[in-house]
Formats: structure tokens, C-alpha cells, sequence
């Protein structure tokens, strides 16, 4: 046991091994843990550091279901795209949970893109109406392809309705959407509302790009874009009429979408409920085809360790993955 090599799985292995399904059942698994208080995350460390208007930070916790043990550590680096690189760079360092030893190094980029699109899923999943056909899509950055492909798997949709502050952007996720058979179509704020089913954001918007009054009765959005402090996606007053659901609740008042209706005084903590409890069969989840339902995904550190033990796991299996000794 003590002299088992260290795993070292890297990025472009990641993406041969993990696909949306081993990420849906992952994070499903992980999300339904932490609900039955079997898992749970540490406090999150997230600092502006003063060099490369650069974000870091650090993710971890602990799966005893799972024996996962283990940190994601990395951030934010918005220069990144001008030298060819993605401007979220991280890294998942896992550790045997018996011995404290490290077990493997992984790489964390695909991996953060392919778990949030997973949360999101899960989100529709367990919560968007069975009959949905109108996808929106808020955001066209590099996460919303990913989100656009795992959600498109949950239901039987039709149509793809599309907004970004940046509208040149759109293109490249009409592409994603006619790759997958379904009709795109670029429209406004207020189309979206009146036209979606179910609606995935997924910007990095300070203020809110989607008002109350625009989304029809029956709606499931799941809001992924809210991780910071000041960050918010839509209306305040819609998080407080909806039905909401979170990866975690401590997480979601602080630094989610639900913070900000938190802090005006219109939501309780006690009206967010974990997505887990939905998947245990502790709560229902949506109750009526009328209902609107909100999931916050905050992404949290057991998400990324999760599909880092399942990266390792078929590395190892697979005799793919490097192998060293420290």
C-alpha cells in the first residue's frame, strides 16, 4: 500500500475517459451524499491576487460514500484566451483517505466544464417538466456549449432560444445546437422568458440579465454562472417567487444566486432546499406543471472531486494513466 505509484491523468485523458454520463452520474451521486450528510465541502478559499487581474482559490472536502478526500486548486485568469489558453486553469489533487497519502494529480479544465454541465443536468433532470421542448440558452461563452449538449440528453427539446451580451458569439452555440439536430435561434431577453421551457445561465453578469415577469408559469431554470460575491444572473424577485434548489445551501446564500434576495430580505434560508434531498426522494421536487423552479449551482469542491476520482479510477484500470513516486 505505501509504495503504490502517485496517478498522474492529465487533460487530454480526462477527455478520452469522462463523458457527460460518467459526469451526470457522478455528480448526481455526490449531490444525493452531501444531502444525506455522508460528504461535505470545506470552506471555500477564492482571492482576487493582485497580479493578471487573476482569481485563486481553493475547493475541497470530503465523500465518505465515496472515499473521495481531496482539493481542487486554481482560478480565473481572464487573459488567458488572448495566449491561446483557457482562462479557467485548475487542478485536482486527491488523497487516500486511510492514509492521508497523496494519490493522484488530475487535471482539472475539461474536467470543471463537463461537472458543471452535469449540475445543471441533474438539475432538469429531477426538476424541468417532462413535456419541456424550448431550451434557453443565456450565455455563449466556452461552458454553454458543454451545458447546451448535457442538457439537450435530459429532455426531448426542439428548439434552442439563445441570448449574450456579446451577439457574435452566438454562432458557435447555434453550431453546438444544429450538431445535435435541434432548430437555434438568437433572440431577445424578453423572448427567451416568453418562449423557453427550461433555461440554463451561464454568464459572469453583476447584474440581472432575466426579469420576474418574463418567464412563463412552469419554467425550470437552472442559474450557473453565480459563484462570487456581488456576481447575480436574473431578478431578485424571481429567485424569491420560485421554488429553489441549490448544490448547497451555505454556498447559494453567500456566494449564489440566491444571495442577493437573501440580503433584501425576501428569502429565507430555510426555503432553499439541496438538490440531494430531490434525488433521495426526501422532497419532491416540482410539485405542479405551473411551478417555477430555480436550481443555483454554485459548484462546489465535492463536484470536481468526484469526477477526478472517476478520471483516476479508469486511468488506473485502463493502464493509461503516468506514474510516479514522490
Amino acid at each position: 500500500m505505501t509504495d503504490k505509484p502517485l496517478l498522474i491523468v492529465g487533460e487530454d485523458l480526462c477527455q478520452q475517459l469522462v463523458g457527460r454520463a460518467e459526469a451526470f452520474d457522478a455528480v448526481q451521486d455526490v449531490f444525493a451524499a452531501m444531502a444525506r450528510g455522508d460528504a461535505y465541502n470545506f470552506p471555500v478559499i477564492r482571492e482576487a491576487i493582485g497580479y493578471a487581474d487573476a482569481l485563486y482559490g481553493f475547493k475541497s472536502g470530503f465523500d465518505r460514500t465515496g472515499q473521495v478526500l481531496g482539493v481542487k486548486s486554481g482560478g480565473y485568469w481572464p487573459g488567458n484566451m488572448d495566449k491561446g489558453l483557457t482562462n479557467h486553469q485548475s487542478t485536482v489533487f486527491l488523497f487516500d483517505p486511510d492514509t492521508g497519502r497523496l494519490s493522484a494529480l488530475v487535471g482539472g479544465n475539461y474536467l470543471t466544464a463537463v461537472r458543471t454541465a452535469a449540475s445543471s443536468a441533474v438539475s432538469i433532470a429531477h426538476l424541468a417538466r417532462t413535456d419541456a421542448k424550448v431550451l434557453g440558452m443565456v450565455g455563449a461563452g466556452h461552458q454553454s456549449a458543454f451545458q447546451l449538449r448535457a442538457a439537450a440528453e435530459q429532455r426531448d427539446f426542439e428548439k434552442v432560444v439563445a441570448w449574450n451580451p456579446h451577439p457574435d458569439m452566438l454562432p458557435r452555440l447555434g453550431a453546438v445546437a444544429n450538431d445535435i439536430g435541434l432548430e437555434f435561434e438568437p433572440v431577445t431577453q424578453e423572448e427567451l422568458g416568453a418562449q423557453a421551457d427550461v433555461i440554463i445561465t451561464i454568464t459572469s453578469a453583476f447584474e440581472p440579465l432575466l426579469m420576474k415577469d418574463w418567464i412563463k408559469p412552469g419554467t425550470h431554470l437552472a442559474c450557473m454562472g453565480t459563484d462570487t460575491k456581488g456576481k447575480m444572473e436574473v431578478d431578485p424577485a424571481l429567485v424569491a417567487s420560485a421554488t429553489l434548489f441549490t448544490d448547497e445551501v451555505a454556498q447559494s446564500i453567500t456566494i449564489g444566486e440566491t444571495q442577493h434576495a437573501i440580503a433584501n430580505g425576501t428569502l429565507i434560508e430555510a426555503q432553499i432546499t439541496p438538490i440531494g434531498a430531490v434525488i433521495n426522494g426526501d422532497h419532491p421536487g416540482r410539485t405542479s406543471a405551473e411551478e417555477i423552479t430555480l436550481f443555483d449551482g454554485t459548484g462546489v469542491g465535492l463536484q470536481d472531486l468526484a469526477v477526478a476520482h472517476v478520471a483516476a479510477r479508469l486511468a488506473e484500470k485502463s493502464g493509461q494513466a503516468e506514474t510516479t513516486t514522490l
